[in-house]
């Protein structure tokens, strides 16, 4: 699609030049003379561009800078002035104005500028499409202590380049809040390379991290970019870093010191210049005294390292956490039902919030589209009710009880489902609910 400029140029002389030069060059242009016809073209046409001249007939061109970005604050500007009102053209800047150039204007100068400003102006406008379509914040981070904590550290993470380790159990979120620092930092609009070390294991991840040249192995038949190519400028995600192997953690330590690395089967050097952000479910301490793990690298990787709590520490949070992943699942109703959300709460999530939200959406499924009830959360119950803590007062006598009573709710009353999850016969049932209906009585 042709480019649209603007030229706001009150001599006529200066317009034919620029509007011939900007037609030679391939982009449409709409002149304007004044101020007021500016308004009027502005209010009529979108444009990709505003040439700006300062001093014009009815009116400042740096007061006029407020009004195109009131129309459109994406749209860029660049100023035309004499070569005495430099400091109107810092005041240009300082309002929004991309660029300056003063009079005789350079052509190629002028080119330069504006092939620079489109391109600047197109990433600027896709990064606000992806903005206003992913959601204004896609982490949950609730209102506990804790993860209070990890907010500040991620922010203070977002806004510097250093390598991260995310520390935490299985299912906590570490991948979540990688992908969170990296939205939120400097290199947000480059790359987000994720691979997971404990998937490809030995020469197959150095593949995927270095790549290849033709030849390098039995079955490389053409030369392949590496994930350390395609995170150039960007950021480079490796989840389960503790599971990588240890020859390849001393390969993967000189690119870190070096920057440099070389392809399978390549002599040449490629350079990378990568944010590096890990993740773990080890304590990688423990690795290291176990001979598993480089100390070198790890001193390298943890510059910063934030450790997410795992859900039972943080039970504040799940109804906020169950309101979000309901939401992402596209959840058609309004809050839990208060019953369903006890029942999660009563749970003890060893998946942490993987498993939470697996079982939400097991659930939904069950639910077939109808506003979700403890009994559509039945799931939880058959993976077996936490055990009570070794405090617990309760005789063995109150916890048959209490386990009677809950297969009892989960299966509405049905003496025969009910006897059937507790693993004994109907009869037996009976007899125990008219041993605990004669103790009741006396």
């Amino acid at each position: 699609m042709t480019p649209t400029i603007l030229l706001i140029e009150d001599e006529a002389s200066a317009r034919f030049g620029f509007v011939r030069y900007f037609t030679q060059e391939g982009y449409r242009v709409q002149e304007a003379e004044d101020l007021a016809a500016a308004r009027k073209a502005l209010a009529l046409d979108r444009f990709d561009a505003v040439v700006l001249d300062i001093n014009l007939p009815d009116g400042s061109g740096i007061n006029f800078i407020d009004i195109i970005k009131a129309s459109d604050p994406l749209l860029p500007i660049i100023v035309i002035t004499g070569s005495g009102d430099i400091p109107l053209a810092v005041q240009a800047i300082q309002k929004g104005a991309e660029n300056f150039l003063t009079k005789p204007v350079d052509t190629a100068a002028l080119a330069a500028f504006l092939t620079k400003t489109l391109e600047t102006s197109r990433l600027r406008r896709h990064l606000a499409a992806r903005q206003r379509l992913a959601p204004p914040d896609p982490f949950c981070w609730g209102s506990s202590t804790a993860m209070s904590a990890v907010r500040q550290l991620a922010a203070a993470a977002a806004s510097s380049d250093c390598p991260v380790l995310i520390s935490g159990e299985t299912g906590t979120g570490k991948g979540m809040l990688a992908r969170w620092i990296h939205r939120q930092s400097q290199r947000s609009k480059e790359e987000l390379v994720e691979v997971n070390c404990s998937a490809l294991r030995g020469e197959l991840l150095a593949r995927e991290l270095f790549g290849n040249i033709r030849g390098a192995y039995t079955s490389a038949d053409q030369d392949r970019k590496g994930l350390l190519d395609i995170a150039h400028q960007g950021t480079l995600f490796l989840d389960e870093i503790g599971d990588m192997e240890l020859a390849l953690q001393a390969q993967f330590l000189k690119v870190l010191e070096e920057k440099t690395y070389r392809r399978l089967g390549d002599v040449k050097l490629q350079t990378s210049n990568f944010r590096l952000l890990c993740a773990t479910n080890y304590q990688i301490s423990q690795l290291v005294h176990a001979g598993r793990f480089r100390q070198d690298l790890l001193y390298r990787i943890n510059l910063m390292e934030i450790r997410l709590p795992s859900l039972v520490d943080r039970l504040v949070d799940l109804p906020e956490l169950v309101s979000f992943l309901l939401q992402k699942q596209g959840y058609p109703h309004g809050p839990l039902d208060q019953q369903a959300l006890q029942l999660l709460q009563e749970y003890h999530w060893s998946g942490n919030i993987r498993e939470l939200n697996n079982v939400l959406e097991r659930a939904m499924i069950v639910a077939q589209g109808r506003e979700l009830q403890p009994m559509h959360f039945s799931c939880i119950r058959q993976q077996g009710s936490p055990a009570p803590p070794p405090c617990s007062s309760a005789t063995l006598e109150q916890l048959e009880q209490q386990q009677i009573r809950i297969a009892l709710d989960q299966e509405q009353g049905d003496v025969t489902r009910a006897a059937k999850r507790l693993g004994i016969s109907r009869a037996t049932l009976y007899r125990r609910l008219a041993a605990q209906s004669k103790q009741t009585d006396s």
